[in-house]
């Protein structure tokens, strides 16, 4: 994500929201992760657009890594 949060700069944000929601509904999966992104897409209504949004971007990342988590750690 850009600096969305400012008017003149959400066009380019905005832009790859836009084509990340065009590729999911032609079948790709989409996944947008971290509280940043998140709240790019919650602002411009495309969350609904996308496959998976997780509010952990650390983790997430971690996660596709193959890095074991903590609290999934715990509970196995």
């Amino acid at each position: 994500t850009g600096v969305f949060e400012f008017e003149n700069f959400t066009h380019g944000s905005r832009s790859v929201g836009e084509a990340i929601v065009e590729a999911t509904k032609n079948g790709a999966f989409s996944l947008v992760g971290g509280g940043d992104s998140v709240a790019c897409v919650n602002k411009f209504g495309l969350a609904n657009g996308v496959s998976y949004v997780s509010t952990g971007g650390g983790a997430l990342l971690e996660a596709i890594e193959g890095k074991v988590l903590p609290g999934i750690a715990a509970i196995n």
